[in-house]
């Protein structure tokens, strides 16, 4: 009895006056991205360069549609840019030779004029009938028209082309608009990984007909992965954002400890996020202990030589000694992304310059 009563008053000593402060829980998960791999343009899958549990990098092949009618769109494309370039060179040469009709309309203007006056005189001395002079300034009216017409049609031409060049011209400024789709399409026959990580979820089979949206296969970067430690709502008093934190997985036991940090107290309980609420307000109720999420950021060098899956289960410890951070989470100021296809391929816009220089 001697012996209990000692061991029991050592024990108390050191769990209530000499340990330190802290907070744990066994209600804990991996947690991690789950980049979802989805068909952008509809297709047939022809090739699979990855399966469930690889290991890819960002930018390595997953999976290959068939490209046959986005080739014949893309090169459907080519024709309609270098039928454009040719069409605005054609403008500018319609604006050259508008000009030239407008120097021979005056002339002939010139001319009737000058054949009007000399008619005239001749009238004036008898030698011309009446029934001439009025043909000659007929002919003066005509050339007069002319004229004016040549006008209109060099401003008509000048109105397509005028304060642009071949490149900037509206109508191949559109045209290179349907190319950089086309080729936008194109490259969405070939799906490559975003980001780092192992392949999990794959869904689709070789010759499987896919619709845009259609989920094809997720990256897991494992080397992103954090805990969601759900602590009772009676613990979060000293939880502060910054406090260490150790934590040990069911896979590696005490052998492997992992440390890290809070970085972030959930805005509500799980109850409040759940499909179905609580509707506490109504009917009766028991009042039970909520839990809260609390995200821990793991040491990455730790993951990398002990990797953990998400929807392990794990042990975290909190020291909450230091109380002096903040309750609050940081303002969001990174954004996490991978690598997508866009618009601004170097290739195509090196082809499309190709093309208007081929047919300026």
């Amino acid at each position: 009895g001697v012996i209990v009563a000692i061991g029991l008053i050592v024990w108390a000593v050191f769990h209530f006056l000499l340990a330190k402060p802290e907070e744990e829980t066994d209600d804990a998960y991996v947690a991690g991205d789950v980049i979802a791999i989805t068909a952008r343009d509809p297709g047939q899958i022809t090739a699979i360069h990855a399966d469930n549990t690889q290991t890819v990098k960002a930018g390595q092949p997953l999976l290959d549609l068939d490209a046959a009618t986005a080739d014949v769109n893309l090169a459907a494309a080519e024709a309609d840019l270098a039928k454009a370039v040719r069409a605005t060179r054609a403008d500018f040469s319609q604006v050259n030779a508008s000009g030239a009709s407008v120097v021979q309309a005056r002339a002939s203007l010139s001319a009737a004029v000058a054949d009007y006056g000399r008619r005239q005189g001749a009238a004036a001395q008898g030698a011309i009938s009446g029934e001439e002079l009025a043909h000659a300034a007929d002919a003066v009216k005509v050339a007069r028209a002319n004229l004016n017409l040549a006008i209109s049609q060099q401003a008509q031409s000048r109105s397509a082309v005028q304060g642009t060049s071949t490149s900037n011209n509206p109508a191949v400024l559109a045209a290179i608009a349907a190319y950089r789709r086309a080729a936008i399409v194109r490259s969405h026959m070939h799906i490559a990984a975003p980001i780092d990580g192992v392949v999990a979820q794959r869904t689709v089979q070789i010759g499987q007909q896919v619709a845009p949206g259609t989920p094809l296969m997720a990256v897991v970067p494992l080397n992103r992965v954090w805990i969601d430690a759900n602590f009772r709502e009676t613990q979060l008093k000293d939880l502060r954002i910054g406090q260490p934190a150790t934590v040990t997985s069911d896979t590696y036991g005490g052998d492997v400890v992992y440390h890290g940090k809070v970085i972030g107290v959930g805005a509500g309980s799980g109850n409040a996020f759940a499909l179905l609420p609580p509707q506490n307000a109504s009917g009766n109720w028991i009042k039970i202990v909520q839990r809260v999420p609390v995200r821990i950021a793991l040491d990455v060098r730790e993951l990398q030589r002990s990797p953990l899956r998400v929807g392990l289960s794990v042990d975290v410890t909190v020291d909450t000694a230091n109380v002096s951070g903040a309750l609050l989470g940081e303002p969001a100021t990174q954004a996490y992304q991978g690598r997508a296809t866009d618009g601004n391929d170097p290739a195509v816009e090196a082809k499309i310059r190709q093309i208007i220089a081929a047919n300026r």
